[in-house]
């Protein structure tokens, strides 16, 4: 199964800065992903960024521009359905604290559903679209979604076959508020390095 990283956004709330080139714990959250994807699929994953530098960003990984802009990581998720053949696990760029074993056990538990997403809260019944494992069924209903310009992550599971990790689980690899913390300010960077430095005292 392969992966895809999305970096597509704008970081309109990080003044445009490339959030993902930003350090964690001494490490750029892009390397940390790569290797928490890497490790679970046993191959690099893919980089949907529009930025002109992204090529740069890591010389081993293999860039796309979304194949429709201004769509948000609707934009991405669709991307990467299209340029991978078969299911595709994602991760947005700016989660830093995302393990291995999470990732594991999406894929473990996708079998013959469309998408398998994490719960992560379930007073809430939050969902995490940005850390799930998509099939190739999702590309015609994102594609009719983005058509309707509702860019939302969630509106066309209702019409996928769809699992959830449920949150128990989610929660034997650590806290689910911290597994799926992405940094989308600069105070949201300070505190995912308390974060880090909470884990490694």
């Amino acid at each position: 199964m392969r992966s895809a990283i999305l970096a597509g956004g704008t970081a309109s709330r990080f003044d445009g800065a490339p959030k993902g080139l930003e350090l964690v714990g001494g490490e750029r959250i892009l390397d940390r992903l790569i290797q928490a994807l890497r490790t679970a699929t046993g191959e690099l994953p893919l980089l949907v960024a529009n930025d002109a530098e992204a090529g740069e960003w890591h010389p081993d990984l293999e860039v796309v521009g979304d194949a429709i802009r201004s769509c948000g990581s609707l934009g991405g998720l669709y991307t990467a359905l299209t340029v991978i053949d078969g299911p595709v696990v994602i991760a947005a760029w700016d989660m830093p604290f995302v393990p291995v074993e999470v990732v594991e056990a999406l894929i473990a538990r996708l079998d013959d559903h469309d998408v398998c997403i994490p719960v992560s809260d379930t007073q809430h019944h939050r969902l995490e679209p940005l850390c799930a494992v998509y099939g190739p069924k999702c590309i015609e209903p994102v594609r009719k979604q983005i058509v309707d310009e509702d860019f939302r992550m969630t509106r066309f599971l209702k019409s996928v076959d769809m699992i959830t990790l449920p949150f128990e689980e989610v929660s034997k690899y650590g806290d689910p508020s911290t597994i799926f913390f992405n940094v989308n300010t600069p105070d949201d960077l300070t505190r995912a390095q308390e974060l880090w430095r909470s884990q490694h005292e």
